[in-house]
């Protein structure tokens, strides 16, 4: 379990790299009518879709089972049950749709996909100044 935990706290810094090289790749080819489908567009996604079933693995075995509808006005358990794992499915349905549309050659809308689907990340992420037990790694 500490093994998921660590690689799925690890994992967000790569899926968070690879998200902005999309996002700068984009912006530079989002001009082009013709500009060819770029790798980063797939490694990102598939970087953020196994952060999802990393985190769907901790879910169901630790706070997902555990939850019932009295801890829900702990923000701790609120946060981790309902907020991060909403804004995380979000974010993952924003950055695989922006990849189809990469595939199709319309690189203005990966652009505003993957924009948009990091924000939700870093609004969902329990960073250590959030107060949520959780840390840097």
């Amino acid at each position: 379990m500490e093994i998921l935990v660590r690689a799925h706290s690890g994992l967000r810094y790569v899926v968070l790299g690879l998200l902005i090289a999309a996002i700068i790749t984009a912006f530079g080819k989002k001009s082009e009518s013709n500009a060819p489908y770029s790798k980063v567009y797939l490694f990102a996604m598939i970087a953020t879709h196994t952060q999802l079933l990393i985190g769907l693995i901790l879910y169901f075995m630790n706070i997902g089972v555990k939850v019932r509808f009295d801890m829900m006005s702990d923000k701790f358990y609120r946060f981790y049950a309902v907020e991060h794992l909403v804004g995380m499915l979000i974010a993952v349905a924003l950055i695989t749709v922006g990849n189809a549309q990469g595939k199709k050659g319309n690189h203005a809308k990966v652009f505003t996909f993957y924009l948009i689907a990091l924000v939700v990340i870093f609004l969902s992420i329990p960073w250590p100044f959030r107060n949520l037990g959780s840390g840097w790694f």
